[in-house]
Order: C-alpha cells, then structure tokens, then sequence
C-alpha cells in the first residue's frame, strides 16, 4: 500500500464527495496530501480523521494569490509538489442557453476551468523541482460529448481536456504529465439528487459509479504505473457515453 510513497500531493475540492475520496485514497498509498476545499468544517474533520500526513487548507480555487499560498505552504510542509489533482468544480440545474445569466456562466467557467489553469500555472514551477510529476485535471462526460441545456458546465469540461493536451505538450520536456478524467454519474453531494433507479436502468452497467472506482483511477494517473500516458483523456463512466 505505498504506490505514492513520500510523493507530495495537492488536490482541490477534498473536503466531500469525491474529492475526499481522492483524499483518502491516495494518503492510504503513501502520499502526503495537501488538500484544499471552501468547505472548512468538512476539511478539518478530514484532516482530523487521517493524520498529520495530511493538511486542510482554505482554498478559493479561482484566486491566484491563493494557489501561490498553497503551492508554497505544501514545499514547506511536506517538500516541492509532485501531484496535482484538480478536482474542484461546480454545476447548475439545466437551464435553456437564453436562460442562463451571464454572471452564472462565467462563475461555473470560472471555478471549473479557471481554476484549472491556475493551478496547473503554480505547480509547475514546484513540480520541475521536483524533476517531474503528474497533473490529473478531473473533467466530466461532458467534456466528451456534451450534456443537454448544460451551456456554461459543458463548455467549461471540454476546455479542461483541450488545456490538458496543450499542457502535456508543453510540459512533458519536464517530466511533468497532464491527463484529464472525465466520470459519468457518480453518486456525490453534487449529484445524488438526479440519480434514480430508473436512470441508472438506462445504463450499460445498470448502477452509477462510486466515488472509490474513480479514485483508484486518480491514484493509477498520479503513480509511475502510468508513467507513459500523457496528454490523454480517461472516461470513466460505466459504458453511458459508448450509447
């Protein structure tokens, strides 16, 4: 159980659902985890449940000074980052595209790719001290094929699989690799309100997924087993978008 042995880990978006499940999983490989949430209680009593190999931070993830705090607090906590994963985002019920406020549109770019590109922008420079490492930009279906009257959280997923080839291009000279998940239904606090029987019947595994199974995704992606997979998008998302 040490796939990340001493690898310094940052992930946004840890204190609930899946992110907290990327959270635990990776800490339990080894991994000193930094994560990072808005969510304060749910972060310190995660922080409190798994030890002193991993630290709670406050985090707006669309503040650049922000992630400056954060890269430089996890260097002096832990030593230069070697994962990224950024996890964090937001969604919206549907909505016609006439509907949608443009305030609400740039908010879910904002936290959902925005986010994204700071990060990545921040880490680097921690990560080639580091001689290389592994950003896992989470991304959704819907960056694969689109969700329906979902404009601003759709545009916001493609970009983050289009940033992540660009990143993987620019950055594998480095020995820094750029990968982007991209899950189905997954039943989270963001999500369990939509999920019911009758959907998850429509599927070709007949459930919705658990955060865990995208997790061990998340920890393949920031081992060295997947030490030649740069610049590629991973679904997982129980056969929904081979329909």
């Amino acid at each position: 159980m040490a796939r990340l042995h001493e690898k310094v880990v940052v992930i946004t978006g840890g204190a609930r659902g899946m992110g907290a499940a990327h959270v635990r999983r990776l800490s339990a490989e080894g991994a000193m985890v930094v994560f990072t949430d808005i969510l304060e209680e749910d972060g310190l009593n995660l922080q409190k449940e798994l030890g002193d190999k991993v630290l709670f931070l406050k985090h707006d993830v669309t503040n650049a000074s922000e992630w400056e705090a954060v890269i430089r607090k996890a260097e002096q906590s832990f030593g230069p980052v070697n994962v990224l994963v950024n996890n964090a985002g937001i969604d919206l019920p549907a909505a016609d595209l006439q509907d949608v406020p443009e305030e609400t549109y740039r908010k879910v770019i904002d936290v959902n790719q925005v986010s994204v590109f700071l990060g990545m922008k921040y880490a680097v420079p921690s990560m080639r001290k580091a001689g290389g490492g592994s950003i896992v930009n989470i991304s959704s279906l819907a960056g694969i094929i689109g969700a329906n009257k979902k404009i601003a959280y759709t545009a916001s997923k493609f970009a983050v699989r289009g940033m992540t080839k660009a990143a993987a291009l620019e950055l594998g000279e480095y020995g820094i690799r750029v990968n982007s998940v991209h899950p189905g239904f997954i039943v989270t606090p963001m999500t369990e309100a939509l999920i019911n029987p009758e959907l998850e019947n429509s599927f070709p595994l007949k459930r919705a997924g658990r955060p865990e199974e995208v997790s061990d995704l998340v920890l393949f992606l920031a081992s060295d087993e997947s030490s030649y997979s740069t610049g590629s998008e991973f679904v997982i998302d129980g056969g929904l978008g081979a329909q």
